[in-house]
């Protein structure tokens, strides 16, 4: 049985494949394939923001947030993220927040918590980042998270940020 988990997506730099919106596809493209048959993938519009704290100079980022089934654990699923990153051209080693060409965070593994040095779920800063939670919130919006006692809509109603609005930029993708 498959484990329903959110995968936030996100780009700012373009690749000799194409733009950062075609780098989005080709992760959700790829992360689709990791589903078991009859799996539904859901996935939020696409949304530009801009940088945060990332140095200076960094282009804006589009941003979405994906659901899928998985039936493997959370730590096959990283490695699977991690390969798919380096496939579509992401630098194996890397500034903490320098522009890239695909970012893959998971955000959820269905209830699950998981706390080791190399992966936590929930995503500790999820309920934190405005890029997270809008596309989250629109296709998720009851999502409690594990050890939580609000809802992803919640969290986002709430959120307490310095970050700029988002922009809607492909609502079908």
């Amino acid at each position: 049985m498959a484990t329903r988990v959110g995968i936030a997506l996100g780009s700012n730099l373009s690749s000799p494949e194409g733009d950062c919106l075609s780098n989005i596809v080709a992760a959700r493209d790829l992360l689709a394939g990791l589903m078991p048959p009859l799996e539904r993938i859901k996935q939020a519009p696409v949304y530009q923001s801009e940088p945060l704290d990332c140095p200076e100079g960094s282009p804006v980022f589009l941003n979405t947030v994906i659901e899928i089934g998985y039936a493997g654990s959370p730590i096959d699923l990283l490695h699977s993220t991690q390969a798919i990153e380096k496939k579509l051209g992401r630098d194996t080693v890397h500034l903490r927040n320098a522009p890239r060409v695909i970012d893959i965070d998971i955000l959820y593994f269905g209830s699950e918590s998981h706390h080791q040095p190399k992966l936590i779920i929930p995503h500790p800063e999820m309920t934190h980042r405005r890029f997270v939670l809008q596309p989250l919130a629109d296709i998720c919006p009851r999502l409690v998270l594990p050890d939580n006692s609000n809802t992803i809509a919640d969290h986002l109603q709430h959120l307490d940020s310095d970050e700029a609005p988002l922009s809607l930029v492909k609502e079908e993708w």
